[in-house]
């Protein structure tokens, strides 16, 4: 979790950082290979547990939620509701929320899954991400995480048979 600015300066140069990470940023990290393979990830994931995934790429913060210090988590925790993740049948709803400009990876549970998986292993899921980032590696890096996300998912959250899906699976590039 990375510290917000707090002088003018430091949150004029945040805002410009996200103000020049452009959309493209997100196409070019997440091409349509990757996009496909995370639809499939997260389809195979779901018929092993009860939780629903979504995971929402933003390349940048709008400059003046940038500005206003708008934490990463804030905005996973807006996009959650504003995507009705938080929406599910058994309140068991997962977002992933991958800020590029930022380079942050945060992950808003709904109450049900929440209590079930200690915040180290949510944490250790944005890190796999996230040092995949550094490198350059956001096909491998995703797909990883979300495996290793199925995985604590079925370990608390184990499917009980058939159910139908509640969220898109495909990945939203805002």
């Amino acid at each position: 979790m990375s510290t917000l600015p707090t002088s003018f300066a430091g949150r004029c140069r945040r805002a410009l950082r996200h103000l020049m990470t452009g959309s493209s940023q997100g196409r070019r990290c997440f091409p349509q290979r990757t996009l496909e393979a995370i639809a499939a990830a997260i389809a195979e994931g779901e018929q092993r547990h009860r939780a629903e995934v979504r995971l929402i790429v933003e390349p940048a913060l709008p400059a003046g939620a940038a500005f206003a210090n708008v934490s990463n988590r804030d905005r996973a925790r807006a996009l959650f509701a504003q995507y009705g993740v938080w929406d599910t049948e058994e309140n068991c709803g997962v977002l992933i929320y991958v800020n590029l400009a930022a380079r942050e990876v945060d992950i808003v549970a709904d109450r049900n899954v929440g209590r079930l998986i200690a915040d180290s292993d949510w944490q250790a899921v944005c890190r796999t991400m996230t040092s995949g980032f550094a490198r350059g590696d956001f096909h491998d890096s995703t797909l990883a995480a979300l495996h290793q996300l199925s995985d604590l998912l079925q370990r608390h959250f184990p499917a009980g048979g058939a159910r139908p899906n509640q969220l898109p699976n495909e990945a939203v590039i805002l």
